[in-house]
């Protein structure tokens, strides 16, 4: 098993190509900036993944993870997400909360203990926020969602949330958005960055910013 600096090397590095939705290389100083470490020091891990195989790196132009880096990215993502689900559904645990105790269990988990969990869970495909789980092949299902920022006046499903800061999904939860939660678009107002959102149990509407609604994945119903 790669060691958790690399593990989260491999994740950074997932994490901004899929944002970019591209197969582009990812600029240095986008891994640097993600892991909070500088950029001389971001260089000298792209040399030791480029070393092991992990990844396609040139110097002055970005990186991108190959095959075998993309296989070893999704293990510590089924691992990430399967603990956070565990934490969650048999734990108890408050979904805003499990975030940063999977950072640490990601890296440290047993892959029997890992399958045990799983088959506890009923194998779970996604987890406490809606993102796929990947299976033990390394497959990860495309779930073909849009962001709400980017939706016009209608009715959709929430389907994922991106952000993963505590304070931010506790606030979700006060508005009663989680994932499966129906809502209806009714407004976009350019000038204010708003949407007005009409929420099942709630009276009222509400109003969220153009920033929180990129964070949320939904569908069409």
């Amino acid at each position: 098993m790669p060691s958790s600096t690399v593990e989260n090397y491999l994740k950074a590095i997932w994490t901004l190509q899929i944002k970019d939705g591209s197969d582009q290389l990812v600029p240095i100083g986008q891994v640097a900036e993600r892991l909070s470490v500088t950029p001389g020091t971001a260089t000298t891990m792209m040399n030791k993944l480029l070393k092991k195989d992990l990844v396609r790196y040139t110097p002055r132009k970005g990186v991108a993870l190959n095959e075998n880096g993309r296989k070893a990215a999704m293990q510590v993502l089924r691992r990430h997400r399967l603990v956070e689900t565990f934490l969650v559904e048999i734990m108890q645990l408050d979904w805003a909360e499990v975030h940063e105790d999977a950072e640490v269990l990601e890296h440290v988990i047993s892959d029997r203990l890992l399958e045990r969990m799983d088959e506890m869970l009923d194998h779970p495909t996604h987890d406490p926020h809606g993102a796929p789980i990947p299976n033990a092949e390394g497959e990860l299902k495309s779930d073909g969602t849009s962001t709400l920022a980017d939706c016009g006046p209608g009715t959709y499903t929430l389907m994922r949330v991106r952000e993963d800061q505590p304070s931010f999904l506790q606030w979700l939860a006060g508005l009663g958005l989680r994932p499966g939660t129906s809502v209806r678009l009714t407004e976009r107002n350019l000038e204010a960055d708003t949407l007005t959102l009409e929420i099942p149990d709630r009276e009222d509407s509400v109003q969220i910013s153009l920033p929180a609604a990129q964070s949320l994945l939904v569908a069409t119903l």
